[in-house]
């Protein structure tokens, strides 16, 4: 697989993290800025970004954020709050995220802004005409602290109208290290140690991998990741694009070699039917309770696995280290995603809440809390709780214009994000069955012809 020297050293930072987390670093908050620092520009310091007085005025944001991430996201909206004088108030949103804006749009009653985890849902709506492009005083902030790749995937067609806040790296296994420790197993590099090592867990008596197939999500992230690996970044760009089918042979391969852990359900925590049933937030938290005896050592997610890590009694970088996602090919890849804010209605607070988050400072009161990765390359890494969350952002920001976005999340909705259908439904279907690759190939091809030509 060719990568530039910028891929190079992102891959560089993530072999480090492996070799970080076997230091041990807590979230004890080691790193963060000392008072008086200015490093990220947050409280204590001089603003980094102008906002408008806006007294009086009410935004309401849509969001499919829950729980932990729910609650850092209202910390960002309520300095929001403080520095304009607005009322700003969370709306929860489902997904599909477009269906519920749909609904919400058909009956009078859009958020100013929603926040998509979608580039195909930011282009349906601006199909649609209910998107509105990203004002002056944003895109002056987009073209300060973000690199041309993130300002490209928030664009249709040349115009602006995502500002994408949060960005995930989705190419990290995660592991109970007292599970490692008692099996004498060791952080793999490659796909083929990376089957050795759950054999070797398995021996031990603990299941070694824990799969949330409730969400078919989480399976196009583990598609993506091999694929990206073993086809390269060519393939992987025409294959999101729809340029080749998913009848190509390079899929035949990604899907074989998925197969091979997927055809084993013994390494499956709950074998397939059970991992069919476990949602993600429970394939976390069942690798990080139960001490050395956990229902699965690994699970295979995004930085943001340490949101709910944290809802264990376990501690990021001792209980809980993590790896980088093992090389198909010939190097690990490097898949991420994220959430745009984008405005739905043409007004002077929605354009300053995309102008806010855009900014250093909203980014730094999410990073300070955990759970979060920017793609605001002026953020300063020090905002981080822990080293290994710092190392995931650096590696993310080292990696430039070259990371690739989440395949699915490029894709149209009804193909690549709605649950029960498309590419989420084919892909639960092959956990269950991995022996039919044939026939999950021609699933996925019909399915995604359709949705590309709707």
């Amino acid at each position: 697989m060719r990568t530039t020297l910028r891929m190079r050293r992102a891959a560089l930072v993530f072999t480090a993290i492996g070799a970080l987390a076997l230091t041990g670093c807590g979230d004890d908050g080691a790193g963060k800025d000392k008072p008086g620092d200015d490093a990220g520009k947050g409280k204590g310091s001089a603003p980094s970004v102008t906002l408008p007085k806006l007294d009086g005025e009410k935004i309401s944001v849509a969001a499919v954020w829950t729980g932990p991430e729910q609650a850092n996201f209202t910390k960002v909206l309520d300095e929001f709050e403080a520095r304009t004088g607005a009322t700003v108030t969370f709306v929860p949103a489902q997904d599909p995220i477009v269906n519920f804006l749909g609904t919400k749009i058909a009956g009078g009653q859009p958020p100013d802004v929603a926040m998509i985890p979608q580039v195909g849902a930011i282009q349906q709506a601006v199909a649609k005409k209910w998107a509105k492009p990203v004002g002056a005083e944003a895109k002056a902030e987009l073209s300060k602290n973000y690199s041309k790749v993130w300002q490209d995937l928030g664009a249709v067609d040349g115009t602006q109208y995502g500002v994408y806040f949060k960005a995930a790296n989705k190419s990290l296994i995660w592991y109970n290290t007292k599970a490692f420790e008692n099996a004498g197993a060791s952080e793999p590099k490659s796909w083929k140690d990376f089957l050795a090592t759950a054999e070797t867990v398995s021996a031990s008596g603990v299941t070694p991998v824990s799969v949330g197939g409730a969400d078919g999500w989480t399976l196009t992230d583990w598609f993506e990741n091999v694929y990206l690996s073993q086809a390269g970044p060519e393939k992987y760009d025409q294959l999101a694009k729809h340029e080749i089918k998913w009848t190509d042979p390079s899929v035949k391969d990604a899907l074989t070699t998925l197969a091979q852990l997927f055809g084993k359900p013994g390494l499956i925590a709950g074998g397939a039917d059970g991992a069919l049933q476990t949602e993600f937030p429970a394939s976390v938290t069942q690798t990080f309770t139960g001490g050395d005896q956990p229902k699965g050592a690994m699970v295979f997610e995004g930085d943001f696995v340490s949101i709910n890590i944290a809802q264990t009694e376990a501690k990021v970088g001792t209980d809980a280290k993590v790896f980088p996602f093992p090389a198909v090919g010939a190097e690990s890849p490097v898949v991420t995603g994220g959430d745009a804010a984008v405005a739905l209605k043409d007004s002077k607070g929605a354009q300053a809440l995309l102008t806010w988050l855009a900014s250093v400072d909203a980014a730094k009161i999410w990073a300070e809390a955990g759970g979060f990765i920017s793609p605001n390359k002026s953020l300063d890494a020090a905002a981080y709780p822990n080293d290994v969350q710092r190392k995931i952002a650096e590696a993310l920001i080292a990696a430039g214009d070259d990371v690739r976005f989440d395949m699915s999340d490029q894709a149209p909705q009804s193909f690549g994000g709605t649950p029960g259908k498309g590419e989420w439904k084919t892909l639960q279907d092959f956990l269950k069955n991995p022996k039919d690759i044939a026939g999950a190939q021609a699933k996925l091809e019909s399915d995604a012809a359709k949705a590309y030509t709707s």
